[in-house]
């Protein structure tokens, strides 16, 4: 009893380790390569699996997906709103809210790049990317909590802010040869002459 017990937890020690090695490998081709350029085959071969073993553990687009958005995300987290909560001041707050996500970007960029190239391409990536839309949409609307303005003002925020947290508007700027923190002092510009319009 014993042995068989101890047989049927290696063989399910070897197939978390199969799996993982997996995921890393899709990771690393999805960053190098670009998911729509990415293949079953290729994947296998990184791993050092065959092609069956892949489709065994994730057996379609959207699972292989979500485990390696999941752990990619896991090994670079996004900018958490507890790094700002106790700022007070709202321009502050949301100064440090988008240095943060900036250098974020400027850190993970390839992955982002080709993600974002491919999503359109991949549909087992719409979800993901979805996720982390909503999840930058979420960080704007509690940035505008702190700004004590008018509704009009508020709307006008909301929208300035979303826009400035999207991995595009930072890729746009940083080309123009914008160092992280001038893009943040940019986008503080724009806050606040938002604030000033609307208030006089």
């Amino acid at each position: 009893m014993k042995t068989r017990k101890y047989t049927k937890t290696r063989r399910a020690e070897q197939q978390d380790e199969t799996r993982a090695r997996i995921v890393e490998a899709t990771v690393k081709l999805h960053e190098s390569l670009g998911p729509a350029q990415t293949s079953i085959m290729a994947i296998a071969e990184a791993a050092g699996v065959q092609r069956l073993t892949v489709y065994r553990h994730f057996p379609d687009d959207a699972s292989l997906f979500e485990a390696c958005s999941t752990r990619y995300l896991e090994l670079h987290p996004p900018p958490q709103p507890a790094a700002w909560a106790d700022i007070e001041r709202p321009g502050e707050r949301s100064r440090t809210a988008l240095s943060a996500f900036y250098r974020y970007y400027r850190q993970t960029e390839q992955m982002w790049r080709v993600a974002y190239r491919d999503v359109d391409q991949v549909a087992a990536m719409q979800m993901p990317m979805n996720r982390f839309e909503a999840y930058l949409d979420q960080v704007a609307d509690d940035l505008v909590q702190a700004w004590h303005t008018p509704p009009a003002a508020r709307k006008s925020l909301r929208l300035t802010l979303r826009h400035a947290l999207r991995f595009s508007t930072w890729q746009s700027l940083k080309s123009a040869k914008l160092k992280d923190k001038q893009i943040a002092e940019l986008v503080q510009g724009w806050l606040a002459g938002i604030g000033k319009m609307e208030t006089e």
